[in-house]
């Protein structure tokens, strides 16, 4: 299933404008999570937060930025709490930075959307 999110998350950077929110990912991802069930919705959280420190990892940008929370302007604070276990930040300066998340889906549909990046690493 991580795999599946994360390809389908490559696919989205490269191809959508944007962001997708939770109820589209489950969708378009066939994943078939209930987002109004408490532990299904944590399990998509886990999911998501599994990529992004596996991308953070191997040195690539974090396909969650991609991921909006419904109802928001952006992120909710688990996914700046992410960023600050990461070490990108403390949160609550992470999630008031106008640019930080720009900035990073600005890089996250660059990277993919080069050629060698998308065949070396999707």
């Amino acid at each position: 299933m991580t795999g599946r999110v994360r390809s389908h998350l490559i696919r989205f950077s490269r191809t959508q404008v944007g962001t997708t929110s939770y109820l589209n990912l489950v969708q378009e991802a066939e994943l078939g999570f209930n987002l109004d069930i408490s532990h299904e919705k944590a399990r998509l959280n886990e999911i998501l937060a599994e990529i992004s420190e596996n991308e953070h990892r191997a040195g690539r940008p974090i396909l969650s930025c991609l991921v909006k929370v419904e109802g928001s302007k952006g992120q909710g604070d688990n996914f700046y709490k992410l960023c600050e276990r990461l070490g990108l930040g403390e949160w609550r300066e992470l999630k008031q930075q106008e640019d930080f998340l720009k900035n990073m889906r600005r890089e996250c549909r660059a990277f993919w959307q080069n050629e060698e990046n998308f065949e070396k690493f999707a």
